[in-house]
């Protein structure tokens, strides 16, 4: 079931978001060589509880991080430790969830470290836009597959891959709710679009093949060709004039 949410918990999920969109900004800040996954993650945690909300992912499923960090073929889940550190030429991803009074807002970055590829800008260049592409189709009357397909077709016509194998969601009282919101075409419509949805649409796409596996902590999903992956996420709300972005600093 997909929930139309109400006005008091619009604010509360604007409230989450905008914490979230500021510990993002600090983090970029203070991603460079050296540093590890585990001060980041440090940080991150300390700041979204210093300003008054809370860590939705820590200890969610059992995951034992407040941030999941992934680096350069790491697509998702990459759990944060004191000797991972950071690289000249690496690019690393941060996803993030805070709770504020009971609402949840989902963002994810990914930043360079230092001076990467031409490769690896052009692969965050298109993740990144292949959301903006998406949530403009984002308008109620349209349907969901329409956000699906445009960011797939987007990301594959600049010849890189979409992960099939993991998708955004809606969320609220929940991180994950109705519905999934993959990032290619599906072979329906989908629901149809309503002022009031919250979702979280996140393009999560390869340098080469699209296929990807679980590492043995059971967590962290590497490309299987071993190539670089990007992810780019936030929270949005359709409105009657297009989507909200609630997980971003306007």
């Amino acid at each position: 079931m997909i929930e139309i949410k109400s006005k008091r918990e619009i604010e509360l999920m604007k409230a989450a978001g905008k914490v979230l969109a500021e510990v993002h900004e600090r983090l970029g800040e203070m991603v460079k060589p050296g540093v590890s996954t585990q001060e980041l993650n440090s940080f991150a945690e300390g700041f979204i509880r210093k300003n008054g909300c809370t860590p939705s992912f820590l200890h969610l499923y059992d995951f034992p991080a407040a941030c999941c960090i992934s680096i350069n073929d790491e697509l998702i889940h990459g759990i944060p430790n004191k000797h991972r550190l950071l690289k000249e030429g690496d690019i690393v991803s941060f996803d993030i969830g805070t709770c504020y009074k009971g609402y949840h807002s989902d963002a994810t970055r990914t930043w360079p470290v230092g001076e990467c590829s031409p490769e690896a800008k052009r692969l965050m260049d298109v993740c990144r836009e292949s959301f903006w592409k998406g949530i403009s189709m984002a308008v109620p009357g349209n349907h969901l597959n329409d956000i699906c397909g445009t960011i797939g077709d987007y990301v594959e016509g600049e010849g890189f891959g979409v992960v099939r194998d993991y998708v955004g969601h809606g969320i609220g009282r929940e991180v994950h709710m109705d519905p999934e919101v993959p990032n290619f075409r599906m072979k329906r419509r989908g629901p149809k679009l309503q002022a009031g949805m919250t979702l979280a649409v996140e393009p999560m796409i390869t340098e080469g093949k699209n296929s990807v596996r679980v590492l043995d902590n059971e967590w962290t999903v590497v490309t299987e060709d071993g190539k670089l992956s990007c992810h780019y996420e936030n929270t949005i709300l359709l409105t009657d004039n297009g989507p909200e972005i609630l997980s971003i600093i306007e």
